[in-house]
């Protein structure tokens, strides 16, 4: 089988900062079939059409005006079972050793990428991984990261791991909302929004629960915490 990987962060600047704060960093993955990709991209063609909603799809973009669009991406991501997943992994920047990542930050932050990439690569299916554009003091990240993917999955192929701006991407914007909203409910964001507070609660209608670290066996809307602590990270 082959899948495409959407990826999106949400708060990186935590990563190459030494601010001090109580957020948790998020790095989120929407995976695909293939076969699915240009039918969904349709949809939301469809759908932006039909709410007249234009521009890019992003979490700090939902508002009263745009709520029923909203929502219906909501929608369309369940409509798709577990042919269209979710998956993401929280982490406490002041839990992790530098010391392991010789004080590279950056090298840091791809190793967590890492981390919620490879977990869900199985056997014999085929990969490509896009993940949003950013600016790397150290331009090789993502081929060592397709590199170490592809030794750690050797009965995988891991065909690209390619940077994309999400702006141009429909379903980097699809991984993004869904991170944004994630990461609202795992950072106790308390929202203002009517708008941001019902997709939320429309997300978590679907899910049958909130939102909340989950199962390592979740397939749907997974949700890894991790706890660094006492830990070589």
């Amino acid at each position: 089988m082959d899948i495409n990987v959407y990826c999106d962060e949400t708060l990186p600047d935590l990563f190459t900062t030494s601010r001090n704060t109580n957020k948790r960093l998020l790095i989120g993955s929407l995976w695909i079939e293939s076969t699915l990709k240009d039918t969904i991209k349709n949809e939301i063609k469809r759908l932006r059409e039909e709410y007249n909603c234009w521009g890019e799809i992003k979490w700090t973009k939902v508002s009263p005006s745009k709520q029923d669009f909203y929502l219906k991406l909501i929608d369309l991501f369940f409509s798709y079972g577990e042919q269209v997943r979710f998956r993401c992994i929280t982490v406490d920047p002041k839990q992790i050793n530098w010391q392991v990542h010789n004080g590279d930050k950056e090298l840091g932050f791809y190793k967590f990428y890492y981390f919620t990439l490879n977990k869900w690569i199985s056997e014999f299916n085929s990969y490509n991984i896009f993940c949003d554009s950013k600016v790397n003091r150290d331009l090789t990240r993502l081929k060592t990261m397709k590199n170490i993917l592809q030794y750690s999955n050797q009965l995988s192929s891991i065909n690209r791991v390619q940077a994309l701006p999400s702006k141009e991407v429909s379903l980097i914007q699809l991984s993004d909302l869904l991170l944004g909203a994630t990461s609202s409910k795992i950072n106790n964001i308390q929202h203002s929004s009517h708008a941001k507070i019902e997709f939320i609660q429309h997300l978590e209608r679907h899910l049958g629960k909130e939102i909340a670290p989950t199962s390592p066996y979740e397939r749907k809307f997974n949700i890894f915490n991790m706890q660094l602590q006492n830990r070589n990270w």
